[in-house]
């Protein structure tokens, strides 16, 4: 169901953006991979580019082809560097593209964002995430957070609360939904990725440790990918508007916990 197809995957220098584009490219796509660092194995199509500013997103824009059939948004910054670069990147810059991206898709083509199971609080915290995902454009990022009042570790987890809520606002967006673009999510559980170090020291080793501890194991970049694909793909041609979750069945526990059940 990708054979032939051109897939758009962001975050292809590691983790799941590599295997992602790996395994899409055994399933017959035409693959092009963009992050800011080359990918240590040679892609057909490679660009350098960066999500974290709206010139950097218009200059990737410009390297792609006319026409595209998914878009996989996997790039993404743990929330090491703070929190304005991690939410330029893992939202606002992500959302810049899917909709710059969009005229160019196919119609019945799709988007994946990956978000996370760290975004599961955007319930909570909903009437912080429907200001932020309401600003229209590529703002001024550290801006915003000293106007909101946003600190570092909130980082990662806001970027994918924001992430979730927009993924399902996309979904019904004339831009999108005019041509039948699907808009998704996958949202993974701990995963065994170079990044992984970093969440730790961001969310805490206890936090990751239980995570693990609920499921068995942490996930790998070979569990998520597939995920990823099938929403890429015409298989899931009527999923829209949903989140994946591809956690080993974390989500389900922290809802029984959660809902007392």
């Amino acid at each position: 169901m990708l054979f032939g197809k051109t897939i758009l995957v962001t975050g292809v220098a590691s983790g799941i953006g590599a295997r992602t584009a790996e395994l899409a490219g055994q399933m017959g796509a035409e693959v092009i991979g963009v992050d800011v660092r080359e990918p240590a194995t040679g892609s057909a199509a490679f660009i350098k580019g960066d999500l974290s500013t709206a010139s950097g997103v218009a200059e990737i824009v410009a390297q792609l082809p006319v026409r595209l059939d998914a878009l996989a948004n996997v790039a993404g910054l743990s929330g090491n560097t703070g929190i304005a670069s991690t939410l330029a990147v893992n939202f606002y810059g992500l959302r810049a593209l899917s909709e710059a991206v969009a005229p160019r898709l196919r119609e019945g083509g799709a988007i994946v964002n990956v978000a996370s199971i760290a975004g599961y609080g955007w319930r909570a915290n909903l009437e912080r995430a429907k200001s932020l995902t309401s600003i229209e454009g590529f703002p001024e990022v550290a801006a915003l957070v000293a106007e909101h009042g946003l600190k570092d570790e909130e980082g990662y987890p806001l970027s994918k609360e924001l992430l979730l809520l927009w993924t399902m606002r996309a979904a019904h967006q004339p831009l999108f939904k005019n041509r039948g673009i699907r808009v998704n999510a996958v949202s993974p559980g701990p995963v065994e990725t170079p990044i992984l170090k970093q969440f730790r020291a961001v969310l805490g080793d206890a936090r990751v440790d239980s995570d693990i501890t609920r499921v068995g194991r942490a996930g790998t970049s070979a569990d998520i990918a597939p995920a990823v694909l099938f929403l890429c793909s015409d298989g899931a041609r009527w999923i829209n508007g949903a989140n994946l979750a591809a956690d080993g069945g974390l989500e389900a526990s922290i809802n029984a916990e959660v809902l007392g059940f």
